[in-house]
């Protein structure tokens, strides 16, 4: 998919990244590396470019310039150390306004609602069923079964808000779509597999080959846990049990961001080998939420 026109304002990157990085952490050590094993996509839902969605620039366009108004205002606490009610109602207007397109209205009060009492309730539900689960002996798994939990147990995987595309990521300057998730540990993807009250980020850039190791050109992950205010930011790295010999480029990382609703911004650059070639890109910035 290609949108050869598109170009992001630096200034609206920045400051998204920036709403969801608040106060600057260090990023944490970044676990070892696995050994190179088979290639696969450990069971994650990452399409092939020809089944890409379709990537909106107005909606991209849209987000960027409000999303960080409503991620500080999820930052800013009232006197009792709550997200501020009044701020989200503010924010809320925002999302009426009638010049936003509707995809990117309807994404922005996903996210309002995430931060807000929905939200909050939609978290307390899901700890108790995963307390509840952990509590529950796990069934016996037949020997030739994969060993993915089911049921109570099994993954889950949070899709962020909405796709987005790297400017210049395939060979001749075409652009690429690209797709991020969040997974809740305990579970096994993205391995080495994040434990209980972390969270896995994985980005992978559609159409493109093998993700390669740059750390002079990185992409990042800055996040915000809801409920508690810590914060943190790190690199997303290649994986190699992850898409690593034939692509699409997949980059992931493990969080330690505790229990909570988690707002996270992935944003910076990729590099990936696509067709022999050696290409790094940067991505329009994009949004996800997740429960931990």
């Amino acid at each position: 998919m290609h949108f050869a026109r598109f170009r992001r304002p630096l200034v609206t990157t920045v400051a998204l990244a920036a709403a969801v990085a608040l106060a600057a952490p260090a990023a944490h050590a970044e676990p070892a590396a696995p050994a190179p094993q088979a290639d696969q996509s450990q069971g994650l839902p990452i399409p092939d470019a020809a089944n890409a969605p379709k990537v909106d620039r107005q909606v991209l366009d849209a987000l960027g310039a409000f999303a960080p108004a409503l991620i500080g205002s999820a930052a800013t606490r009232d006197e009792n150390g709550e997200v501020n009610t009044d701020l989200l109602a503010d924010a809320r207007k925002l999302a009426d306004n009638p010049l936003l397109p509707a995809e990117a209205a309807d994404t922005y009060r996903q996210l309002i609602d995430f931060l807000g009492e929905p939200g909050a309730r939609e978290a307390a539900r899901v700890h108790a069923a995963d307390d509840a689960a952990l509590s529950t002996p796990a069934a016996k798994k037949d020997e030739d079964a994969p060993n993915i939990p089911t049921g109570p147990r099994k993954p889950r995987i949070q899709q962020f808000l909405y796709p987005t595309i790297g400017l210049g990521c395939m060979p001749g300057n075409g652009n690429s779509v690209g797709m991020a998730l969040a997974t809740a540990g305990p579970q096994q993807a993205p391995a080495p597999g994040p434990k209980r009250g972390q969270a896995g980020y994985v980005y992978t850039s559609l159409g493109t080959g093998p993700a390669q190791k740059n750390t002079a050109r990185s992409l990042w992950v800055s996040w915000l846990n809801v409920d508690t205010g810590r914060t943190g930011q790190q690199r997303l790295q290649p994986n190699p049990r992850i898409n690593a010999q034939k692509g699409p480029g997949t980059f992931t990382t493990i969080a330690k961001t505790g229990r909570g609703r988690i707002v996270s911004t992935i944003y910076g650059d990729v590099t990936t080998k696509t067709k022999g070639k050696r290409v790094s890109c940067t991505i329009a910035p994009t949004i996800g939420t997740a429960i931990v």
